[in-house]
């Protein structure tokens, strides 16, 4: 009776199926069953949280943040001309550069928010670097916007002399 059964190529088709299904399942279709019960398990608690997006921490920091970015372009631009310039020329002369021009304030320098203030230094290239490192960590006089170096000739009468200028637009908020 075995033998009968083991020359019925019908029942080896069958029983074929069964383990090459068997097998895929263990292989392929299970793993990819309990992905989709996970995702699907996913879904319904996002749906269940109200507000992930929502987090007092991150918004607190961001905001602490964003007023630290403020202050440091924030000065009093009335005390512009007085105590803001004297500061910006106590440092210039710490490095030995001289605060050569500050010109009047031009109009289509300002925007509704902030003010620009032009300022041109004269002295040796190192030393002009360095009074543009203080100016950027000093608090409470603005922010360097935009800084041009230039190597400019200036002739007398009997002879040419080369000097390095710096010229330097402040950006500070109103």
């Amino acid at each position: 009776m075995v033998k009968e059964l083991l020359h019925k190529k019908e029942y080896w088709l069958i029983a074929g199926t069964i383990v090459l299904i068997l097998l895929c399942y263990q292989l392929a279709f299970k793993k990819t069953i309990a992905a989709f019960q996970v995702n699907s398990r996913l879904k319904t608690q996002l749906t269940q949280a109200s507000d992930v997006a929502y987090q007092p921490g991150y918004l607190e920091r961001k905001t602490k943040n964003l007023e630290m970015i403020l202050a440091r372009y924030q000065a009093d631009t009335l005390s512009l001309r007085g105590n803001t310039l004297a500061t910006i020329a106590s440092i210039a002369e710490r490095e030995d550069v001289k605060l050569s021009g500050v010109p009047n304030q031009d109009p289509a320098f300002n925007t509704g928010h902030f003010i620009i203030q032009k300022l041109d230094f004269e002295g040796n290239y190192s030393a002009l670097v360095k009074t543009l490192n203080h100016l950027e960590e000093q608090q409470n006089i603005g922010v360097p916007r935009s800084v041009t170096l230039k190597a400019v000739e200036e002739r007398t009468s009997d002879k040419a002399a080369r000097k390095t200028v710096m010229e330097i637009l402040m950006e500070i908020k109103k």
